[in-house]
């Protein structure tokens, strides 16, 4: 298998103005540790923000030394639009980095070596992020699902995650190669669980699907999140039963 030569991310956010600008500023970094890349890019669709979410994200690129070497698209759409359910708006960011990349949308040689990453906009990503999915991409993985710790002391893991080598998917580490991605019809439309949506498509197509690193992103501990059924409504329910979300970490 050809290895990759272009990669793309793609960042959701909805009301993340205190945490969008460390978020993009590690994903450039991360973007830019890869030396060899044709083409890098990076998407943040800014859905329905009533604060200066896209501002600050504009802001952090500009300021940001691989700003200039990185395609960007910051989009927004406005509060008073109807809402989109999270796998739609996750689907337009990736529809965007793909066509930043000129990757042509059917599957193809060119698409082939296209890699498509998407984070969470609460999350900030290891220099070595996107060096690691690469290093599985090339090795014949189709797509990668990664872990996440806790943004707390001693980096827990999230409640109830299967012990390796099992992974859990999430939305904020997962990549996906091109060819892949648009064969299966990208993320489905879908109000909470478009990760495992497209991770499930995936295998029953037969595609490769390989564990990633678990402690390269980091993401928000808040109990109160921005989609309903995601990981904030999971930290709610755990503490709210006796749990505990912060301290130690979580087996």
């Amino acid at each position: 298998m050809r290895p990759v030569e272009a990669v793309g991310v793609l960042v959701p956010a909805h009301d993340e103005s205190e945490t969008i600008g460390a978020c993009v500023r590690s994903v450039l970094t991360a973007l830019d540790a890869v030396p060899g890349l044709r083409v890098r890019a990076l998407c943040v669709l800014a859905d329905r923000c009533s604060d200066g979410t896209a501002a600050r994200a504009r802001d952090a690129i500009a300021r940001h030394p691989a700003g200039a070497r990185v395609r960007h698209a910051v989009l927004e759409t406005g509060p008073g639009d109807p809402p989109a359910p999270v796998g739609a708006v996750r689907a337009r960011a990736a529809a965007t980095v793909l066509t930043l990349l000129g990757s042509p949308g059917p599957p193809g040689a060119e698409a082939g070596r296209t890699w498509l990453l998407s984070t969470d906009a609460d999350c900030t990503v290891e220099p070595g992020w996107v060096r690691g999915h690469l290093a599985r991409a090339d090795s014949g993985a189709d797509a990668v699902i990664g872990g996440v710790v806790l943004d707390l002391p001693g980096s827990p893991v999230p409640p109830g995650e299967p012990p390796p080598p099992d992974r859990p998917v999430y939305a904020a580490n997962l990549g996906v190669r091109a060819t892949a991605f648009t064969a299966v019809g990208g993320f489905p439309a879908i109000d909470c669980g478009e990760d495992h949506g497209i991770v499930a498509r995936l295998r029953a197509s037969g595609y490769r699907v390989l564990p990633g690193p678990v402690d390269d992103v980091r993401t928000s501990a808040r109990t109160v999140g921005r989609a309903r059924g995601g990981l904030a409504d999971l930290l709610a329910r755990h503490a709210g039963v006796g749990g505990r979300v912060a301290g130690s970490p979580v087996a």
